[in-house]
């Protein structure tokens, strides 16, 4: 028997590889696409998130001439770039990161003189989203919510004041704000400051938050309260301690 009350947690071993599994082929991709492309063919870029700037030779980066609040730059000054000109697993991979990063070329690293899909700080993401699911494919169980299941990375000898006093709650906030808490921190003061943070600086702060959800998004589909038939009791908690319905407290 499990830690959870199961007989076996096969599924939650083949959801943190599946986690761990993606997220590696990001990390691996985002430095083996730069390194086979042409030397120097993919210029320094300056983007927006959330945004298609470099789909085609007229989109928003490529038309840019200046900067416009530390976003865009006159990209005529270092080459145009179209990822949807390269081959579909280079594109692919570029647009990825032209979606979800700044592209910014003063935070991205440049392998084989060009410059990589997404910044330092987004490597640091998906490597500790890698690490977050492998970590809960070696130690994650499905303990019927969300949080125990997350709660469950951890030695259930070391969760006893936590389950004891019902802190579950409080534990996971906690683990949310040290794990975060510092790319936030680095972040924000480069936004309200002058400050500016190296590139060692922004893969650590990202790291921790990359294994944070890793972890989190693992717990996500691992928790399944069918799987112990609709019985919360069923469930094996740190401490000795059961989760028990509405009703049966108030009989108790």
């Amino acid at each position: 028997m499990e830690r959870n009350g199961l007989d076996s947690r096969k599924r939650e071993r083949k959801i943190g590889l599946w986690v761990c599994g993606v997220s590696s082929f990001f990390v691996i991709s985002f430095f083996l696409v730069p390194y086979y492309l042409p030397t120097d063919s993919v210029p320094k870029l300056s983007g927006r998130a959330n945004a298609f700037d470099y789909y085609s030779a007229d989109s928003w980066g490529n038309v840019q001439s200046s900067s416009s609040g530390g976003v865009g730059h006159n990209q005529s000054e270092y080459g145009y770039f179209a990822w949807s000109e390269l081959d579909p697993y280079a594109a692919f991979i570029y647009g990825f990161g032209d979606l979800n990063c700044h592209n910014k070329a003063e935070r991205s690293w440049e392998i084989n003189g060009n410059q990589m899909p997404v910044c330092v700080r987004d490597v640091g993401i998906f490597f500790g989203f890698a690490l977050g699911g492998f970590l809960y494919s070696r130690r994650g169980l499905n303990r019927w919510t969300l949080r125990d299941s997350f709660l469950s990375i951890f030695p259930d000898n070391r969760l006893d004041f936590v389950y004891r006093n019902n802190y579950r709650t409080l534990a996971l906030i906690a683990s949310a704000l040290i794990m975060a808490g510092p790319m936030a921190i680095d972040g924000f003061t480069q936004l309200l400051t002058s400050y500016e943070s190296n590139a060692t600086m922004r893969m650590l702060t990202g790291l921790p938050f990359g294994v944070f959800i890793g972890t989190f998004l693992a717990a996500s589909f691992a928790a399944r309260p069918e799987y112990f038939g609709k019985e919360p009791s069923m469930v094996l908690l740190p401490s000795n301690t059961r989760f028990s319905t509405a009703e049966k407290e108030q009989e108790e």
